[in-house]
């Protein structure tokens, strides 16, 4: 069953993405109780408190995205840990649609977003989503639970049951054109 509406690319805001998660990579706060630093030399500052669920241990991954298709077909989300993604050499594309009261992924919320190099997002527990690029290989940093990514990978590899992370089949979705999405970015 394929869906009749396209599914459009918005935007990344802190607004528009506070339904699934954070917008990572905004301007500098004005302080209001936000650690941070800045001098001439350089700016840090609190940009978000990763929380990877109880008794999990953070870790760093580097990601390769290279699927351009516009069909989304399934959707993954992660039981236990927020997930963070920064794309570090291009823009991605993240789907993502919120969980129903059953936890199946409700895709009356569903929705995708142009998360341009340099900025990210990190989403919610429960989070259902899918990545895309516009173009090529995309590598992207990302901050997970070291447990959900060994119970992903042995999940993927053999025939061992996910118990952290859940992957569905929906109904075939179909992102707008990505050739436009890029050269609107471009413009941009």
């Amino acid at each position: 069953m394929t869906s009749n509406t396209q599914l459009i690319v918005n935007d990344l805001t802190p607004q528009a993405f506070s339904a699934y998660g954070w917008m990572l990579g905004k301007p500098m706060p004005d302080g209001n109780g936000v650690p941070l630093f800045s001098n001439p030399a350089t700016d840090f500052w609190q940009e978000h408190v990763f929380n990877t669920g109880a008794g999990g241990d953070a870790e760093l991954l580097w990601v390769n995205y290279r699927s351009p298709s516009v069909e989304i077909a399934s959707l993954e989300k992660h039981l236990l840990t927020q997930q963070a993604i920064v794309p570090l050499t291009g823009q991605i594309i993240q789907v993502v649609a919120k969980s129903a009261a059953d936890g199946s992924p409700d895709l009356a919320t569903l929705a995708a977003f142009r998360v341009p190099q340099g900025q990210g997002i990190c989403m919610r527990p429960g989070c259902w989503h899918a990545t895309r690029v516009v173009d090529g290989e995309v590598t992207c940093l990302m901050l997970t639970r070291r447990s959900t990514t060994v119970d992903l990978i042995q999940h993927l590899t053999t025939d061992a049951r996910a118990t952290e992370s859940a992957i569905v089949e929906i109904p075939l979705q179909r992102l707008e054109d990505l050739t436009e999405v890029a050269l609107e970015a471009a413009t941009q």
